[in-house]
């Protein structure tokens, strides 16, 4: 019962795992869709209109450019006065305050009464003129404001800026007003800035209405575009004139579609086409390719690849920035082809072009191209090992991209003057960008675990350092993992396996032996045996360390998990026979503790890691052979993998007894070259002279 239940909920984190993916991807991918049918063309200033002849289907104004308006405004804005208000209060208390101080201690520093009535006169004059905040004052002048609308008792009187004053400007007029008759050093030590408060108020409330007003009378347009005009011919270059027009055509598109129950509706239709094509990649995955399916990291390598793609095409289309077409599709099957398989990179790149292709105006033409150069770059891409293949990949894809848009190009238009020659340029630039997606399979690696061939043949060069160490360390062991190698990529290439993956991981299967070499027999020389000194389980632990030393051997060195899975699988969880027969031997009738005896494992759960299994048992033991003849050879590898079909080792593992067979038939034929009769060269009788 805890078994099933246990199953039961791996099912539906499983479950929902994907369910998360399918949502995430739909709602990013819908989210940034643009909500405007009626207008997706996209146009460039001084740049061919790459569409058909485009009609006026309404009457639209043609709006002023963006530059004109602000130039306009601005005009308008200098001549703008804002409205303050005179608060006559305020000099009135000032003034108060000003014969309360005289009575109280300025009678004792002004000579006489003059003083004081000159004094009142010049605050009076000032506070009818106005006295404005130093901030408010600063703002007018930024502005470039000359003038203002004073109300006083609800009349609003024009005053320019230079008749007004600010607290500075008031306290200086104070002190130099009369300098021929009030001596200004005298008025400097009353403290006159006391009696100075700004009694014009801004007035937001009449001044925001002025402006709106001002504006609602602003002409946004220069003229009229009338239904059935025509706006634009194919290959005509775009002017100034012409992509205001089209701008304007633009901005009236989205006012007539903003109504919110057509955006609903729009909304729902994106939903809806969306949510089927990513169901039926998922459906596809689940039916035919169940391995990517339960993988997590394959779902959200695939899924994110098609986001980002279409998130990329809604944005330059809703932004009008740069041309869709120089968007390196092509990049998404090349490097989904490079770590998974052609199909699903095909599959998965249809279903995000037909994705993107709803955003733009003319989608067939977008759909025939982009299919097209796909299909080209995952058939010229059968398997990345070199550089060489992906600029190979590159010039096929832009030599597709360029004739099948010509091909298109002759049968829509039939007249080489209005060919769009920018779109060859954006196709070619598409197609040169694609080689950007060698360095990105490194970052995809790391990210989602995968290891390219690109990979595996810089891990396969005997010069990495790790393989050099083998060699001098264990010399012997060097020599029988780079015959397992080739025993492997051939019985994999033909079964249909990877060999460039299985050759590598045959490389570093033993590197642990590095750790005691000469415990094991092909590093042994001159007779000499270590395990003479150690019981069978002390011999047994040993061997079986090789193992997990060279597990930590790996991690120290950053192999990839593939590698590092073939070092466990290698002897799956069988048994150290050699010493396990010993020790049953010398106890019969007893049975020893298994677990001394016995690997850790797993057993192999991929064929290229049970072909490893087969070639190290059979590379092994050919090496005890007494004589080597044909029959003995496949005596050897039919017991070998016999035993090992027997004993259940592949009862996990994704191959059949044809695979098996055919595997027998490549060990047989290869140890069969490997350990054919030289032919004895004779020698030379004496009293002959060469």
């Amino acid at each position: 019962m805890t078994q099933n239940n246990g199953k039961t909920d791996s099912l539906w984190k499983a479950f929902l795992y994907r369910l998360i993916i399918f949502l995430c991807t739909v709602g990013l991918i819908v989210y940034f869709m643009p909500r405007d049918v009626k207008f997706n063309y996209q146009f460039d200033l001084d740049k061919p209109w790459k569409y058909g002849q485009l009609i006026a289907t309404f009457d639209f104004p043609i709006y002023k450019s963006d530059e004109v308006v602000k130039r306009e405004q601005d005009s308008i804005l200098k001549r703008f006065q804002p409205y303050y208000i005179l608060d006559k209060s305020v000099g009135k208390q000032e003034l108060t305050q000003l014969r309360a101080d005289y009575q109280e201690t300025l009678k004792e520093l002004l000579p006489n009464n003059d003083y004081y009535t000159h004094l009142q006169r010049t605050l009076t004059e000032v506070y009818n003129a106005g006295i404005i905040s130093n901030e408010n004052l600063s703002k007018l002048q930024e502005d470039s404001i000359g003038g203002i609308m004073v109300v006083d008792d609800k009349i609003a009187n024009q005053i320019s800026i230079g008749k007004i004053f600010s607290i500075r400007d008031a306290y200086v007029y104070l002190l130099t007003a009369d300098t021929a008759h009030y001596d200004s050093d005298i008025l400097r030590r009353c403290s006159l800035n006391e009696f100075l408060t700004p009694n014009l108020t801004y007035d937001e409330e009449r001044t925001s209405s002025a402006r709106e007003d001002l504006f609602n009378s602003y002409s946004w347009a220069t003229g009229l575009v009338q239904s059935g005009e025509k706006i634009v011919e194919r290959g005509e270059i775009i002017d100034s004139e012409k992509y205001n027009i089209l701008e304007s055509l633009r901005k009236e598109s989205i006012n007539r579609s903003e109504s919110q129950k057509e955006k609903m509706l729009m909304l729902a239709g994106q939903v809806i086409f969306t949510g089927i094509f990513i169901g039926l990649f998922m459906l596809y995955l689940e039916i035919y390719r169940k391995k990517y399916f339960n993988e997590r990291n394959s779902l959200l390598m695939m899924f994110s690849q098609m986001v980002i793609f279409c998130v990329a095409t809604e944005l330059l289309v809703y932004n009008n920035l740069l041309s869709v077409y120089m968007l390196p599709y092509v990049m998404m099957p090349v490097i989904i082809r490079t770590f998974l398989d052609s199909r699903t990179a095909f599959m998965s790149f249809a279903v995000t072009i037909l994705i993107c292709s709803i955003t733009l105006r003319y989608p067939h033409e977008f759909i025939l191209v982009q299919l097209a150069a796909g299909l080209i770059a995952i058939y010229s891409l059968k398997e990345l090992s070199q550089r060489s293949q992906i600029f190979r990949t590159v010039f096929l894809v832009i030599l597709t991209y360029l004739i099948v848009y010509f091909a298109y190009e002759l049968i829509t238009e039939n007249d080489f003057s209005k060919m769009n020659r920018s779109m060859y340029i954006y196709l070619a630039v598409s197609g040169f960008l694609v080689l950007f997606a060698y360095p990105l399979l490194f970052l995809f690696e790391k990210a989602f675990g995968y290891t390219s061939n690109v990979t595996l043949i810089e891990l396969s060069n005997t010069n990495n350092p790790l393989l050099r160490q083998l060699s001098e360390l264990a010399p012997g062991t060097f020599q029988h993992s780079m015959q397992v190698s080739n025993l492997v990529f051939e019985a994999a290439s033909r079964i249909g396996a990877n060999g460039q993956l299985a050759r590598t991981g045959a490389l570093y299967h033993d590197i642990g032996k590095m750790e005691n070499p000469g415990f094991f027999t092909e590093n042994q020389g001159g007779g000499l045996n270590p395990h003479k000194s150690l019981s069978y389980e002390q011999s047994a632990q040993v061997v079986i360390n090789h193992v997990t030393d060279g597990l930590k051997l790996a991690e120290k060195n950053n192999l990839p998990k593939v590698i590092k899975e073939f070092i466990t699988t290698h002897h799956g969880a069988g048994k150290t026979k050699y010493f396990y027969i010993s020790w049953k031997n010398e106890h019969p009738g007893e049975e020893p503790d298994a677990s001394l005896f016995s690997y850790p494992g797993p057993n192999p759960f991929t064929p290229e890691q049970a072909i490893l299994m087969m070639a190290d048992a059979v590379e092994a033991a050919s090496r005890s052979m007494k004589e080597y003849t044909e029959e003995s050879i496949d005596q050897l590898v039919d017991k070998i993998l016999d035993s090992q079909v027997a004993e259940g080792y592949f009862n996990n593992c994704p191959i059949n007894f044809q695979n098996i067979q055919t595997i027998k038939q490549v060990f047989k034929a290869k140890l069969k070259s490997m350990y054919h009769p030289r032919i004895s060269y004779p020698e030379l009788k004496d009293g002959h002279k060469e």
